[in-house]
């Protein structure tokens, strides 16, 4: 029975692990990946998407952007010399300012309610993966744990100051409901992907990416009140994740090529906005939007050295 529990702790430690950095077969370090900023203009019904700038032009891990509520800044994961923390970069300036500089990992950074901290997923000394907050000024206070009790924790996404929506690592994944008030969980969904968003003047609505099986990836909604859960769209094939604009449409990539979908328009399925293989891009992954619908942070692998 002992030799059972060991087997089971380390498969998912493992597998706690693989969700947050995609680490590549028989390496520890995760792949390099560099995050580009796209403008975007949106013209009535149409978006057109301006140039891409690398803006982590390195070689190492530069994954997971998110801006934050101003617009002025995003934040993002970096990894450094063997050392996970996070950053902030600043559009105006093109400054890249260290936020955590921890023993640990931080992983998945992301506004918290109130614009004062933001939180992350941090790999402990003993590979626990739980919700910690951070101040967003480098030098003031210290960190926090959010959630003591609730672990292993993927990716997250918070609704208001102590509700938000939790990817839960297991056999299978779970999304879940969690009030910070007494760490109560409540398990909503089954088999969901990494790309957890409030949708935007969506009513406090989330969405998800529900893997049915393999090939059938679909996006879906979640209304956190009532628990019901509306299907939105079918996934690209193979890609698993999006960002919303302000309007209401969804932003989705595969290989070099970025997509919209627009729900008002279901007919039309995903249209294609740009292909960026010519500006050298490959295999685009995360993509996040600022809340005016005028720039993209995407991540892609870095161009190709000729």
């Amino acid at each position: 029975m002992m030799g059972r529990m060991k087997i089971l702790v380390c498969l998912l430690v493992s597998a706690a692990l693989c969700a947050l950095v995609p680490v590549a077969s028989g390496q520890d370090t995760p792949p390099s990946t560099d995050i580009f900023l796209v403008p975007l203009t949106s013209r009535g019904e149409k978006l057109a998407a301006g140039a891409p700038l690398n803006v982590t032009s390195r070689e190492g891990y530069d994954n997971q952007p998110l801006f934050l509520p101003d617009n002025r800044a995003f934040l993002y994961t970096s990894q450094r010399e063997g050392q996970t923390d996070i950053y902030r970069y600043v559009l105006k300036s093109h400054a890249h300012e260290r936020l955590t500089a921890t023993t640990e990992s931080e992983y998945s950074p992301t506004p918290a309610p109130g614009g004062t901290d933001f939180s992350v997923i941090r790999v402990e000394a003993d590979k626990t993966q739980r919700l910690w907050k951070f101040p967003l000024q480098a030098t003031g206070g210290k960190p926090s744990l959010v959630l003591e009790r609730i672990k292993p924790i993927g990716y997250h996404a918070w609704l208001n100051r102590h509700r938000l929506v939790l990817f839960i690592l297991g056999t299978p994944n779970t999304l879940q409901l969690i009030d910070t008030r007494g760490e109560q969980a409540e398990v909503v969904a089954e088999n969901i992907g990494r790309a957890l968003h409030v949708i935007p003047g969506g009513r406090g609505k989330v969405s998800f990416v529900h893997k049915i099986s393999e090939g059938e990836w679909f996006v879906k909604s979640l209304d956190p009140a009532t628990r019901k859960i509306e299907m939105i769209v079918r996934m690209l094939p193979g890609s698993e994740d999006l960002t919303w604009l302000p309007d209401g449409s969804l932003l989705s990539a595969r290989e070099a090529k970025l997509y919209r979908f627009r729900p008002q328009a279901r007919d039309a399925g995903w249209q294609q906005v740009a292909d960026f293989s010519a500006a050298g891009l490959r295999e685009i992954t995360r993509l996040a939007a600022n809340s005016r619908g005028d720039q993209l942070a995407l991540v892609a692998l870095p161009i190709a050295k000729k």
